[in-house]
């Protein structure tokens, strides 16, 4: 499986709601998002299954991206809600494991979290900071009863739409 790990793109900094879960995407923010991907269609890319954390920057990101690559409509997945610790994240992807490309959308710090407990066994075992409307994918295969997985590539949000001009 190859696991695509998105960063929602740049948000309010005050939802309409007053709290963190219904922070949306502002104007540039979505056109960028956009731009970026335009740059993931460009590769080729595509998605079997889209998980996205349910706050609302995070869904609008992942809607932005399936219509963008006609793929599949973003489902809700608690575990990428900010503040979940990585293992958890990971233990809910388990059940995706059949599916060849799944894409999770989410925030940070939580998503390095997850691609440093990929690649090194613990969430605190690189220094990674994901850009918002960044894009990093791992190739996953299990050995074992473990999984492990392989950096493929890490695209910053401005790379991503280089590529899709």
């Amino acid at each position: 499986m190859i696991l695509y790990v998105l960063r929602h793109g740049v948000a309010e900094e005050i939802g309409p709601e007053g709290d963190d879960r219904s922070r949306r995407l502002t104007p540039g923010g979505r056109r960028k998002m956009r731009g970026a991907a335009a740059g993931m269609r460009a590769l080729g890319l595509r998605f079997d299954v889209l998980l996205t954390s349910p706050f609302a920057r995070a869904a609008e990101t992942a809607a932005i991206v399936s219509e963008a690559l006609g793929g599949p409509a973003p489902r809700p997945l608690p575990s990428l809600e900010q503040g979940v610790a990585p293992a958890e994240t990971v233990r809910t992807l388990a059940e995706f494991a059949r599916a060849e490309h799944v894409a999770i959308v989410g925030h940070e710090p939580g998503l390095s979290g997850v691609v440093s407990l990929l690649l090194t066994g613990a969430p605190d075992g690189m220094r990674l900071v994901i850009k918002k409307g960044g894009l990093v994918a791992l190739e996953m295969r299990e050995v074992g009863r473990r999984t492990v997985a392989t950096l493929r590539f890490m695209l910053t949000p401005r790379q991503l739409r280089r590529l899709g001009r």
